[in-house]
């Protein structure tokens, strides 16, 4: 890991996938580019958990995947947001949001 770069818990990555999902259907190789780019480089997605996640998404039904054609021409698999994606996505937010007050009010007492 370089400097600077953070490890993403696995439940935050997932909340990243549908945010990012949430602007347009992506392959995956777009989505960790789009997180990477977004966060000025200090999120990177390595493969080995991207996919994962993308697998256990769908399985949840938040994603759905369809195969496609990508920029370079080549077949690649697509993922969108389900409407129940969006809800956990929003839901999701809350609760980020949420703990990052309550964590940020105790740090902020040391």
């Amino acid at each position: 890991m370089g400097e600077g770069r953070i490890d993403l818990p696995q439940g935050t990555l997932d909340l990243l996938i549908l945010r990012t999902l949430a602007l347009e259907p992506q392959h995956g190789w777009a989505i960790s580019e789009r997180i990477q780019q977004i966060s000025s480089d200090v999120l990177r997605v390595q493969q080995g958990s991207l996919y994962p996640a993308l697998h256990r998404l769908e399985r949840r039904g938040w994603i759905k995947a369809r195969w496609g054609t990508s920029e370079n021409n080549r077949r690649a698999k697509y993922y969108e947001l389900t409407k129940s994606g969006r809800r956990q996505l929003e839901a999701g937010k809350d609760a980020w949001e949420k703990l990052t007050a309550a964590v940020g009010q105790v740090l902020g007492t040391a």
